[in-house]
C-alpha cells in the first residue's frame, strides 16, 4: 500500500479543507467579547493609577471554577505558538492558510473575552494571572507531532472538543450566569472548529486509512491538553477533576468515543497490517481508559464520603 508524502496528503485534502472553510463561514457567528463583559462592575487597581488592591474577599466564584478558569485563560494565551506550529505545518496559502488565520482570528477573542471578565469582576489575582501569563507564553508551545499532518489534525480533533466540554463545564461551575454565558460562547466556537478538524480526517481515512488509524493511535496514546506547560498543571488538573469539570470519564466518553464513532474507525476497511495493528491498539487504549475512569470515579466518591463523614 502506497504511503502518501506530507506534501501529497496536503495537496489532496486541500479541496476538502475548502469546502469545509466554506461550511464553517456559513455557520459561524461574528460576536464581540465587550459584549459578555460586566463593565459596570469594574474598578481601579493599585499601581499607578492609585486604586485598590485586590484580595481574596474580591472574588465570589468558587475556588475549583477560578482554578479552570485560570488554565483555559493561560491555554488560550498560547496562541501565538499554536499559530506557529500550525501555519508551519499546513503553509500559509490557498484554503489552508486561509483556515490557519481564520482559526487563529477567532480563537484571539476567547482569551480577550476571559481576561476581561476576570480583571473587571476581580475573580483572580491580576499580577498572580500576569506573572503565570508570562511564564507560560515564554516557555511557548511545541506540537509533539509537528510535521505530521495527519498526526496533527488527529490531535486537534480531540483537543478542540476536550476545549470546548472544559469550558462549558467551567462555565456552570462559577454558578454567574454572566460567566456561564461568555464560556457558552466560546465554547460554541470550539465546537466549530473540531467539526472542520474532524471532517478533514474523516477524508483521511477515506484517502490513506492506514495512515490515518495509525495517527489516531499514536495521538491518543500520548494525548495531553496544550495547558500541560502551566506551572502547577498536574496539581491543578486534578482539582478541575474531582469537581467533574473534565476528567476521564468526560475524555473517555464525550471526547474520544464520538469522535471515533464519527469516523466509523472501527469498520473502516482496505487498512495494512499497521493499520489493523493500530485499531487494535486504539481499541485497548479505550479499555484502559475504561478502567481508569472507573477506578478515578470510585476513589472520588470515596473521597467525598469521607469529606462528608468529617463535617
Amino acid at each position: 500500500m502506497t504511503v502518501l508524502s506530507q506534501t501529497a496528503l496536503l495537496l489532496e485534502l486541500e479541496p476538502v479543507v475548502e469546502k469545509n472553510l466554506d461550511r464553517h463561514l456559513s455557520l459561524a457567528k461574528e460576536w464581540f467579547p465587550h459584549e459578555y463583559v460586566p463593565w459596570s462592575e469594574g474598578r481601579t487597581f493599585d499601581g499607578p493609577l492609585g486604586g485598590e488592591p485586590w484580595t481574596e474577599a474580591d472574588s465570589t466564584l468558587p475556588e475549583v471554577a477560578r482554578t479552570a478558569l485560570i488554565v483555559n485563560l493561560l491555554t488560550e494565551d498560547n496562541l501565538p505558538s499554536y499559530h506557529h506550529e500550525i501555519a508551519t505545518l499546513f503553509g500559509r496559502d490557498g484554503a489552508w492558510g486561509t483556515w490557519v488565520h481564520r482559526w487563529t482570528a477567532e480563537e484571539g477573542r476567547h482569551g480577550t473575552a476571559i481576561r476581561d471578565y476576570l480583571t473587571v469582576t476581580r475573580a483572580v489575582d491580576p499580577v498572580a494571572l500576569e506573572r503565570a501569563r508570562m511564564t507560560h507564553m515564554s516557555a511557548g508551545y511545541v506540537n509533539t507531532h509537528d510535521d505530521e499532518v495527519l498526526h496533527s489534525l488527529a490531535y486537534v480533533s480531540f483537543q478542540e472538543l476536550a476545549t470546548r466540554i472544559s469550558h462549558r463545564n467551567t462555565g456552570r461551575a462559577t454558578g454567574d450566569p454572566v460567566c456561564e454565558a461568555l464560556l457558552a460562547r466560546v465554547a460554541a466556537d470550539e465546537n466549530l472548529h473540531m467539526v472542520f478538524y474532524r471532517n478533514l480526517l474523516g477524508a483521511a481515512f477515506e484517502l490513506a486509512p492506514s495512515q490515518a488509524m495509525r495517527a489516531v493511535a499514536d495521538v491518543l496514546a500520548d494525548f495531553q491538553m496544550p495547558g500541560v506547560g502551566i506551572d502547577g498543571f498536574a496539581r491543578k488538573s486534578v482539582a478541575i477533576a474531582l469537581a467533574g469539570i473534565y476528567d476521564l470519564r468526560q475524555h473517555r466518553d464525550e471526547v474520544v468515543v464520538p469522535v471515533l464513532r464519527q469516523w466509523n474507525l472501527f469498520e473502516a476497511t482496505g487498512l495494512d497490517a499497521d493499520g489493523e495493528a493500530a485499531r487494535d491498539q486504539i481499541a485497548a487504549h479505550l479499555d484502559m481508559l475504561e478502567t481508569q475512569a472507573s477506578r478515578f470515579e470510585e476513589k472520588r466518591a470515596a473521597r467525598a464520603s469521607r469529606l462528608t463523614a468529617t463535617r
